[in-house]
């Protein structure tokens, strides 16, 4: 099985992790991109939600996983086949909340081409930000090298 190793910064990336946790925090009770699901039976409705809720905070608790003991020993994180997929959805679902809480005021077309004079920027924007710029640079580097895992297993 073919695994993707990154080294990564720890001074960097560690102020980070306090803002993905705090993230990842506010989704144990709320999907990421509320569904409008009105029209569909209320017990369907109630237990497909469940299911949408759990598997993004199995998701999400695979990519915290990342960041454990061998991390801070090491640097490296590690993507496989496996985990693949499911990281980079849990990325998303960090966006999307950084997106519509601490980044609120921040214009989408900033957002998506990362250009922000950051300056401008409070210190907890400032620290989502970078947060959304690494979670994004993360799902890109899966992306790129997804048909890569699965075409050489």
């Amino acid at each position: 099985m073919k695994r993707i190793e990154v080294k990564l910064s720890l001074p960097i990336v560690a102020p980070l992790l306090d803002v993905i946790k705090t993230a990842a925090d506010t989704l144990q009770g709320s999907l990421a991109a509320p569904l409008g699901v009105q029209d569909i039976d209320p017990e369907f409705r109630e237990a497909w939600m469940e299911d949408l809720l759990r598997s993004q905070n199995d998701e999400l608790g695979t990519l915290l996983a990342l960041f454990d003991k061998e991390f801070f020993s090491t640097g490296t994180v590690s993507f496989d086949e496996e985990n693949a997929e499911v990281i980079v959805r849990a990325c998303a679902a960090l966006r999307l909340r950084l997106r519509g809480t601490a980044l609120k005021a921040v214009p989408d077309a900033a957002l998506e081409s990362g250009e922000i004079a950051v300056e401008s920027l409070t210190e907890a924007q400032r620290k989502a930000f970078m947060c959304y710029l690494f979670l994004a640079t993360i799902q890109d580097l899966i992306i790129q090298h997804i048909d890569t895992l699965s075409l050489d297993s």
